[in-house]
């Protein structure tokens, strides 16, 4: 399994890389922030890339392996699994970091409860994580209202009982290298369904579910947006597009709408995928979209087919 994004923190599923193989802002490796070579998780190996897009690191990621149980109560013998999420912020890093503290523990709490991991307690996952986060913009909206224009795109992946559960909100992407019988390839299967107002799909889900509203997307310097104002229909935060009594002053005022909304604009629901994993399945690459705008989802797997075999695969 291999996961790339911009990375905040990993968990202690594995020790830190040695000092001469880390690479800091400006280093010699391709330029990357950070990265990881193979380490062990509970259901193989792994290795993350961080690359910088912004001068503010806005994102987040995280892998976490073992017994999904509270920390507190290690008599519990819960559900054990590998757990990988990729947090792309926007707007500011506090979602982003808010979800890497919280999204995982309700994840446990929930797991423990009904012993198993299932769609049902990943959607509870993403809920008590939105829950919270709007709760901590209104307690804090007197004295921070901005945060109330901050959010995240939400990738996770788990692997529990040979089952391999995606879930997202936003455009960021897992893909799947999988050997087919009879071809030597690796073959790209993307497993994820993205939530950007660029996709035709996308943009017909958000009219159907604001009929009248004839400007709920809005083609703006050749790039379709959500109000005239994000790209992505699923989120995590962006609370000014949630409620409506987020959307008022302190608030910037490029962030009000100018009329008022029923109904939340932007779904904080993730769609999820179950995946039975089988001996043709190689690794699943986890990334934001600041990976997919520059490789297709086979470009991706040929690169990290080709780094396992530990042949040159680009110049």
């Amino acid at each position: 399994m291999v996961g790339q994004t911009v990375m905040r923190i990993v968990r202690p599923c594995f020790k830190p890389s040695p000092p001469d193989q880390q690479v800091t802002v400006g280093g010699s490796r391709d330029g990357l922030l950070w990265y990881k070579d193979t380490g062990r998780h509970a259901c193989g190996v792994f290795s993350m890339a961080v690359v910088q897009a912004n001068n503010l690191l806005e994102d987040g990621s995280q892998v976490e392996a073992g017994p999904l149980v509270p920390e507190d109560d290690q008599s519990c013998r819960g559900p054990c699994g590998t757990f990988v999420g990729i947090y792309d912020g926007h707007g500011g890093p506090e979602t982003a970091h808010f979800i890497a503290d919280n999204l995982f523990q309700h994840l446990k709490k929930f797991a423990t409860e009904q012993q198993t991991i299932s769609v049902d307690v990943i959607r509870k996952s993403y809920a008590s994580t939105e829950e919270g986060f709007l709760n901590l913009v209104r307690k804090q909206w007197l004295i921070k209202p901005q945060l109330a224009s901050v959010g995240s795109c939400c990738l996770v992946g788990i692997i529990h009982e040979g089952v391999l559960y995606v879930a997202n909100t936003g455009d960021s992407r897992a893909v799947l290298g999988r050997v087919e019988r009879g071809v030597r390839d690796v073959k790209a299967v993307q497993l994820s369904a993205e939530h950007n107002a660029s996709i035709e799909s996308v943009r017909k889900e958000l009219r159907q579910l604001h009929p009248d509203d004839p400007r709920i997307v809005v083609l703006k310097h050749n790039v379709w947006r959500v109000k005239g104002l994000i790209q992505v229909s699923r989120t995590l935060g962006d609370a000014y597009l949630k409620s409506t009594e987020f959307n008022r002053e302190p608030l910037l005022a490029r962030f009000r709408l100018p009329e008022p909304f029923h109904t939340p604009i932007l779904c904080p629901e993730p769609s999820i995928e179950a995946h039975r994993l089988s001996a043709e399945d190689q690794f699943v690459i986890f990334a934001s979209d600041g990976l997919w705008e520059h490789l297709t989802n086979q470009e991706a797997v040929d690169i990290v087919n080709c780094s396992s075999q530990n042949v040159r695969c680009y110049p």
